[in-house]
């Protein structure tokens, strides 16, 4: 995902040495976010944790703490989008594709513990420093207007029944959010389970009786 540029603005093309170099810096403040807490992150203790010999080799590539914060918020949404994707992909038909979603989602949890305790943690406590959680906000809006739409499109081809899409949607991510958050910290918790039991719940919500 690429940042808007001002208008009349040119963004030199990155090397390939850059972009790995900004990859780095990125996993590396994931990886601090996850153990340390948002409120906790600095240039150093990321420059430490990226094997970096200053904090000038981020400053370098980032203008700022917030500038590098929107960085790890995109890269870890276009992480999860990507996984989700390619498992919804394979999926056929509405209520397929939803009981997939709530697998996939929780086995994103499973595969990127990390990445997910570093956006929920975002989320919680960087309010004050980014009215919009460095983009974050806006991208959860685009993609629950996309889920949106999908319900609609079942409502419309006669497998959903008559419920209103936003409401539904809102309880499936608060549902799934919930599941996803216990997963962060409770190494016990089945999320196999979880997706099984969600999928069926939400599927006897929303399914047309025959």
């Amino acid at each position: 995902m690429q940042a808007k540029l001002n208008s009349g603005e040119q963004q030199p093309e990155r090397t390939f040495t850059e972009t790995a170099r900004r990859a780095q810096i990125v996993d590396a403040a994931i990886e601090v976010i996850a153990e340390q807490g948002y409120a906790n992150v600095s240039f150093a203790k990321i420059a430490k944790q990226a094997g970096l010999s200053s904090t000038g080799m981020i400053s370098y590539h980032f203008r700022g703490k917030g500038d590098l914060m929107r960085e790890v918020v995109a890269g870890i949404m276009g992480t999860a989008a990507e996984y989700v994707g390619a498992k919804l992909d394979a999926e056929q038909g509405y209520r397929g594709r939803m009981a997939a979603f709530f697998g996939a989602n929780l086995a994103l949890a499973d595969e990127y513990p990390k990445h997910m305790r570093a956006l929920s943690n975002i989320a919680a406590n960087a309010g004050t420093d980014d009215p919009h959680l460095f983009g974050l906000l806006d991208q959860l809006g685009s993609v629950q207007a996309a889920q949106v739409e999908l319900l609609r499109a079942g409502q419309r081809e006669g497998v959903f029944r008559d419920f209103d899409p936003v409401v539904m949607i809102t309880a499936i991510r608060g549902a799934l959010d919930a599941a996803i958050a216990r997963a962060a910290h409770d190494p016990g918790f089945d999320t196999a389970v979880a997706a099984r039991e969600l999928a069926e719940l939400f599927d006897r919500a929303t399914r047309k009786d025959a």
